[in-house]
């Protein structure tokens, strides 16, 4: 689905009605790699405005949500805040039904000079841009823009700093909102054996799939119809229909949105829909901002998420990697010194027969009282027989000493993959919903605790987001259920938030979160504990998995070895149920 010309047109005609003429710049973020937020200030109060270039959900609108920023601002959110902090909008215009919306504005530069900015919106899919404009000797110029386009992405038209701003390629289209139909037949006919539908996307600019075809719908009650299958009753009623839309986005009327039984949103048009007939749902909206902020923000968070969280799934896999090439190293050290008896036999021999060797000898063969037969040592002809009986006890201290540290060191190795496999799946499971961007934080600020990774120099100071809450849930049998998002969330759940009446639970082996349930002076029946050790399992790595074994105790019977890592607890007294995870349940019992 792609956001039409037409669409967007109704977009502007409602930022226009919110009187945002005039408004004047009061903060502008960038919550993601492409996508920004401009807050301005109005008479009537704040508004929104949001840009996005993500190729799969492009889009300019208002919008009411607000999403978690960066710690640190990235360069161009820092740029368009020099250039436009302040400042005043002082128009918004798009050309025909275009797919660019331009936002100018009236600047004060560095030296105190009134200026003219402009921020142009490309909304076109997987070549989408948010491109900041500088007015200088009457013509515009590009500052910068969230997506840089050298000579290497494309030969036709580049977009880099300080080059003259130029419009993307436009086919020769007709604009909706402008023609007056005197020859429509004949700039179908052309078309004769495509479909209606798709003739229309070719001579008219900045119209959508769905609304093409909701055209040859209304008109021939077929949306497979050919333009060669249209007679003259149904050219009528095709550019009637055309006509009165011409009219409606000038004047927008509402929007719907058409969705699948199930609920999913499948697509929207600024008419209503009919040509799904009772396969589908419509959902109206009065306002075309409200309908987009609702079809794309979803996708966008989750993406917002992803992008965020993808380069610290990919440390943790560097230190999970890392450690288990170290560990596999000890481990066949380890095999190696399976032969340190060897040496002390060799040294015990060799002892028992030094009145038969001499100094300068390269070998001694002699018998082997312990296997039986006879064997043959090795000698340096450099040494003595009683140094050369030495050296043979020397290696054989030297691989028991090893033995002996490589078992602890094998041990700790283990204990740290266990510790970085739970890490690993808590930042997998860092949903898209309010507290993730702390989540993603406070996960990054366990490694950096622990001495995994470093904290970039940008980051020292940077502004900590609001801690993270536990994710809340409520039994079918009224009590609050309480799961940890990442290790340090967990410490504090079990340890800090838990009372000793109330119940722990884990599951047994696998890495995933704490889970409480709390008492509150009341008796826990055996259903919750069934709810929360589903809760418990589908928080956890076994999430896909089947039979997932899930431990449970009172919280007074866990506690926490002196110097074990994050979410590393022990814990006695305990019972262990075996469930399935469950997703529904999990969205079920969610306290929203």
């Amino acid at each position: 689905m792609s956001l039409d010309g037409a669409f967007l047109h109704c977009v502007v005609r409602e930022m226009l009605d919110r009187k945002l003429i005039g408004a004047r710049v009061d903060k502008i973020h960038q919550p993601s790699r492409d996508e920004i937020i401009i807050t301005m200030r109005t008479f009537g109060g704040a508004e929104k405005i949001l840009f996005s270039a993500e190729s799969s959900s492009a889009r300019v609108c208002l919008t009411r949500t607000a999403p978690e920023n960066p710690q640190q601002p990235p360069m161009f959110c820092m740029l368009m805040r020099k250039a436009l902090g302040g400042g005043r909008l002082t128009g918004i215009s798009q050309d025909g039904l275009e797919r660019i919306i331009n936002f100018d504005f009236e600047c004060t530069n560095e030296i105190g000079d009134i200026c003219e900015n402009r921020v142009a919106a490309e909304i076109m899919g997987k070549y989408s841009n948010i491109i900041l404009l500088t007015k200088k000797d009457g013509v515009w110029r590009v500052i910068d823009s969230i997506k840089r386009v050298t000579d290497d992405i494309s030969s036709v038209r580049r977009i880099l700093p300080n080059i003259i701003y130029e419009l993307p390629p436009r086919e020769e289209r007709l604009c909706l909102t402008e023609y007056d139909f005197s020859d429509f037949g004949e700039r179908l006919l052309p078309f004769g054996e495509q479909r209606i539908a798709k003739a229309l996307m070719s001579v008219f600019e900045g119209i959508s799939p769905i609304f093409a075809r909701e055209c040859a719908y209304r008109a021939a009650r077929d949306t497979e119809a050919r333009v060669c299958d249209m007679n003259e009753d149904r050219l009528e009623k095709l550019i009637f229909f055309l006509k009165k839309i011409a009219g409606y986005i000038e004047g927008y009327d509402g929007c719907t949105m058409v969705c699948e039984k199930s609920g999913k949103p499948k697509d929207f048009c600024f008419v209503p829909v009919e040509q799904y007939g009772a396969e589908m749902t419509e959902i109206p909206f009065d306002s075309p901002s409200a309908l987009i902020d609702r079809f794309f923000g979803e996708r966008a968070s989750a993406d917002r998420v992803k992008q965020r969280s993808g380069d610290l799934l990919k440390t943790i896999m560097t230190i999970y990697e890392r450690i288990s090439r170290k560990l596999e190293v000890q481990k066949q050290e380890l095999r190696d010194c399976a032969e340190k008896e060897h040496y002390r036999l060799m040294g015990d021999i060799l002892s028992a027969n030094l009145w038969r060797t001499e100094k300068g000898m390269t070998e001694l063969t002699a018998e082997d009282y312990v296997n039986g037969g006879e064997v043959t040592i090795k000698l340096d002809v450099r040494l003595t027989p009683s140094q050369n009986a030495q050296k043979l006890y020397s290696e054989y201290k030297k691989l028991d000493t090893a033995e002996k540290l490589l078992t602890g060191f094998i041990v700790q190795g283990e204990k740290e993959l266990a510790y970085i496999d739970s890490v690993f799946d808590a930042a997998s499971r860092v949903g898209s919903g309010v507290g993730s961007e702390a989540a993603i934080y406070e996960i990054k600020q366990e490694l950096i605790n622990t001495g995994y990774i470093r904290s970039a120099k940008t980051e020292r100071n940077a502004k900590a987001p609001k801690a993270a809450q536990p994710l809340k849930f409520r039994s079918s049998d009224g009590f609050e259920i309480l799961v940890g998002r990442n290790n340090l969330q967990n410490d504090k759940l079990t340890l800090k938030t838990a009372l000793p009446e109330d119940m722990w639970l884990h599951t047994q082996n696998i890495p995933g979160s704490h889970v409480i349930i709390r008492a509150e002076g009341r008796e826990i029946p055996d259903s919750t504990i069934v709810e929360a050790a589903q809760l418990a399992a589908t928080c956890s790595k076994g999430r896909n998995g089947t039979k997932i074994p899930v431990d449970y105790t009172l919280a007074r019977y866990v506690k926490k070895p002196n110097g074990a890592k994050p979410g590393m607890v022990i814990f006695v007294n305990n019972k262990t149920i075996l469930v399935d995870p469950d997703e529904a349940l999990y969205e079920r019992l969610a306290v929203k």
